[in-house]
């Protein structure tokens, strides 16, 4: 007689999991909202969800490490939450004029340096290298997100507190810094192994 196993709980559908989904399905809401970006009430939507799926990038980490469930699609998945937030705001931000002039070159760097990045990552991977994350690349996502939050607020945020698009910019131009800074660190760290691939 065969025993019967318990089935496995799915690990794709744990919380630290669903808080990645959650940040996902915050992308197409955001951009949406952002197509209407001189009305007040749709940049505070905007400005919510977008604050919301900023909380569950750091609460999927913790939930994760504290509740051990981390997992290979987690960890795959989390970045990517992550990095087209970042982008799809970004370019609608410049679309409509939040980013314009000489700050588009702070996002254009910002952008770049994701894609150099997970370029870089996805070749290592094929090598077994694994690149940590840095506390300094850390700083740099939150700084990030804090500037494009400000940014997605706009002229909504201006009627609450007055100057909320200055501060943005500044603090665009402040992760441009940290992603130069964290890239080169990548890089760096990875060029070793590029160079030394007997491929």
């Amino acid at each position: 007689m065969n025993a019967v196993l318990p089935r496995r709980r799915s690990q794709a559908w744990t919380l630290a999991n669903c808080l990645t989904y959650g940040r996902l399905a915050a992308v197409p809401v955001v951009v949406g909202l952002l197509f209407w970006p001189d009305e007040i009430g749709a940049r505070f939507a905007a400005f919510a969800v977008f604050l919301l799926a900023g909380i569950t990038d750091y609460l999927d980490g913790y939930v994760a490490r504290t509740y051990a469930q981390s997992s290979a699609l987690g960890r795959m998945l989390d970045p990517i939450a992550d990095k087209l937030l970042v982008a799809a705001c970004l370019l609608m931000l410049a679309a409509d004029n939040t980013i314009a002039g000489w700050s588009l070159w702070a996002a254009i760097v910002i952008l770049c340096r994701e894609v150099l990045v997970s370029g870089l990552r996805e070749y290592l991977a094929e090598l077994k290298v694994s690149v940590p994350v840095s506390r300094i690349a850390k700083w740099k996502t939150t700084v990030q997100l804090v500037a494009i939050g400000f940014l997605v607020a706009g002229p909504a945020g201006e009627t609450v507190l007055p100057g909320t698009e200055r501060i943005g910019i500044a603090l665009l131009w402040v992760a441009a810094a940290l992603t130069i800074w964290t890239g080169w660190d990548y890089m760096r760290a990875g060029i070793k192994h590029v160079i030394d691939d007997p491929r």
